[in-house]
């Protein structure tokens, strides 16, 4: 376990009362109200000292009604720092009135809109979505990149549109590792990290192996590729809480993590569980 406060950044909220997650009936143990008392309680012993929340793929439109819900616990939760909210880009410059709303609010980091389920393959490289990201940077808000890893390519030509947007890979990319399949993940990796405005979120592993039967020998493999190809400048630590819990705990993740970069320096070690998430979600 690491041996100081580290920050997490990313970590699902829910407010199932008000908001839908429509998607949550193909996982109902994740179809419940999720608070920040709840995150530090399951990731204890791991002491978190500030968290971004990146949105839970609420049902559309209620996109902002998320996003302000959020605003409103960070007012008495100091510990949420930043917030990852979602935005339907692909309607282009249709979305700044919305856009305008979220990134008035105190916490707003960036935005994500969900790749990995859209039927189209050419959603994120479409000439409204280009659009639409190219607002971000005249609000300081990142992107955060939720793909499977057949998604890479367009990813790369989508980055490549708009060198002025930074963007943040969520979860490696999502590789096949419950099929054993590294490659071409491995190679469309590295042609993405080429790119000088992403940095990539050590996140969302587990639940790409068997949820029940994955072992750290497994998942070590695709999480250090991560790491040597983007540096640890370039990495930093996502929890995934509450999906996580699929594939675990939170305590079992941070020791995955821990011993795969059990040779990593103390600097090393602090750029991704704490600097670089500072330094890109501005927290």
């Amino acid at each position: 376990m690491p041996d100081f406060p580290i920050i997490d950044a990313h970590v699902h909220l829910t407010d199932v009362k008000s908001l839908g997650y429509g998607w949550t009936k193909n996982a109902p143990s994740l179809n419940r109200s999720v608070l920040p008392a709840d995150l530090f309680k399951a990731a204890a012993p791991v002491r978190i000292e500030k968290f971004v929340f990146v949105e839970v793929d609420v049902d559309m439109p209620q996109h902002v009604a998320e996003a302000e819900w959020i605003d409103g616990l960070a007012k008495a939760e100091p510990k949420l720092a930043g917030m990852v909210a979602a935005l339907p880009l692909e309607q282009g410059k249709v979305v700044a009135g919305d856009l305008e709303k979220i990134a008035g609010l105190k916490v707003a980091r960036g935005i994500r809109r969900l790749i990995q389920n859209q039927a189209d393959p050419d959603f994120c490289i479409q000439p409204k979505f280009i659009e639409g990201l190219k607002l971000l940077p005249q609000y300081d808000l990142v992107f955060d990149i939720c793909i499977f890893h057949h998604h890479l390519p367009n990813a790369i030509k989508m980055v490549q549109q708009c060198p002025e947007v930074r963007f943040v890979l969520d979860h490696i990319a999502k590789p096949a590792i419950k099929a054993g399949i590294s490659d071409p993940w491995r190679q469309h990796l590295k042609e993405l990290a080429a790119l000088p405005n992403v940095t990539c979120k050590i996140s969302g592993v587990s639940t790409e192996a068997d949820h029940r039967n994955w072992t750290r020998e497994q998942l070590k493999p695709y999480i250090a590729h991560a790491i040597d190809t983007f540096g640890f400048e370039r990495c930093m630590y996502g929890g995934d809480w509450h999906v996580l819990e699929l594939a675990g705990t939170y305590p079992q993740w941070v020791e995955v993590v821990d011993w795969v970069i059990e040779s990593a320096t103390p600097e090393e070690k602090r750029k991704l569980y704490r600097d670089t998430a500072t330094r890109v979600y501005r927290l």
